[in-house]
């Protein structure tokens, strides 16, 4: 397909998502640290259960780099519980924790400082940190130009023919990036759309019939 038709699409699917659905107001978090630590916490777990351990980190004075790290790793995983995969989480936690005390002297805001280019590849180097949790940070916690991409993501622009379904996360990262102005307001948006429409609407059994976008064409018609 041509770049200028994909870049219409692509602004069009953004249009209407925005008028039918209204903005998301995402990424839910006070701090850039509960938005890490969020997005860290959130794989494969609900959003409801990750805002019940952080509250209750929140509660007992601990959303802190230094605090946190100083936990015992049986102690941070009993607050993480909630969470789901507990154990597993807590190694996570205490590997982005590590990198941010080495890196960025546990300073989220030093860690901002430094450009996507070089951040991007030492976040996705810390064990446990895959591409949508590395994004999702990049995005929403240091507000770089990053486009997260999701199950979701992939469902919505396989179904509309805009992607193959055998595209990987990298090529359909890319392919927003390339076709949309770098714009981190729009990428946290247009994430936050697609997500809210893969939730609601285009699920495995989709709900077309009331669907925002049940009229919009494929580019193949």
């Amino acid at each position: 397909m041509a770049a200028r038709r994909l870049q219409e699409l692509l602004q069009e699917l953004y249009g209407k998502l925005w008028e039918a659905l209204g903005p998301q107001g995402w990424w839910p978090g006070e701090t850039p640290l509960e938005v890490a630590l969020g997005a860290i916490l959130t794989q494969n777990t609900n959003w409801g259960n990750v805002a019940r351990v952080l509250a209750g980190l929140k509660a007992e004075g601990l959303l802190n780099p230094g605090r946190l790290r100083a936990l015992s790793q049986e102690d941070l995983a009993r607050r993480l519980k909630a969470a789901g995969y507990y154990n597993i989480k807590a190694q996570r936690v205490r590997n982005f924790l590590d990198f941010l005390a080495q890196r960025a002297q546990d300073s989220l805001a030093v860690l901002a400082q430094e450009d996507l280019e070089s951040l991007r590849p030492a976040l996705l180097a810390v064990k446990g940190i895959g591409p949508e949790t590395a994004d999702s940070i990049l995005l929403y916690a240091l507000h770089k130009p990053t486009f997260v991409v999701d199950a979701y993501t992939f469902r919505i622009l396989s179904r509309h023919e805009l992607v193959a379904e055998t595209c990987t996360y990298e090529e359909l990262r890319q392919l927003f990036m390339e076709h949309l102005p770098q714009e981190v307001p729009l990428y946290q948006e247009y994430h936050a759309l697609l997500v809210r429409l893969g939730k609601d609407f285009c699920r495995p059994q989709p709900r077309c019939p009331s669907c925002p976008l049940n009229e919009w064409h494929h580019p193949s018609e």
